[in-house]
């Protein structure tokens, strides 16, 4: 929002250069799995508790490209209260996202994911995450990156209690916008 010559309130188009936003989520181990990350089922005798799937990488990248924006964040757009959002697909949540910012011309057009676990080993699904999260951002999977690191056993992540998530999401105008 800006003003114009009379004081007023007026909408200012998208800024003419690319806007970065940080997501970050956590969620505890819970008994039963399979365990959803990135999009991808992980064989596990363990699942991410959430409200929705758990899926902390798609929650980290949905807040990642909202906050690139201004756009609030998913507990915004999807309240743990809405027992709508009970059990909801993560990749669906991110997609949502998505289509919200194009509304406003905005497009992704590059990721940076960092999983912060001792388990699962990341790089043994690193390629099935990169794929489906390209997809559900428009994206080719050499834009989306994916790394995992352990927390060298220190802490609630280091006893194996949870997992943490931390995203970057550059986005800019969408193609065909005058700039």
């Amino acid at each position: 929002m800006g003003e114009d010559s009379t004081g007023k309130r007026r909408d200012l188009p998208p800024p003419r250069h690319a806007r970065t936003g940080i997501g970050y989520d956590s969620h505890r181990f819970a008994p039963g799995g399979p365990m959803i990350l990135g999009g991808v089922s992980i064989p596990s005798p363990l699942h991410l508790a959430g409200h929705s799937d758990g899926d902390a990488i798609a929650h980290a990248l949905t807040d990642a490209i909202l906050g690139a924006v201004g756009a609030g964040d998913i507990g915004g757009l999807f309240p743990d209260t809405d027992a709508v959002n009970r059990g909801r697909d993560s990749i669906e949540m991110l997609t949502h996202a998505v289509s919200l910012i194009a509304r406003d011309g905005w497009e992704v057009v590059s990721t940076d994911i960092t999983v912060i676990a001792e388990q699962p080993r990341i790089a043994v699904h690193r390629d099935a995450m990169r794929e489906t999260l390209a997809k559900a951002l428009g994206l080719g999977a050499q834009s989306v990156s994916i790394k995992g690191k352990t927390n060298e056993g220190m802490g609630w992540i280091g006893r194996g209690e949870g997992l943490a998530c931390i995203a970057v999401a550059t986005v800019a105008p969408r193609a065909g916008i005058a700039e």
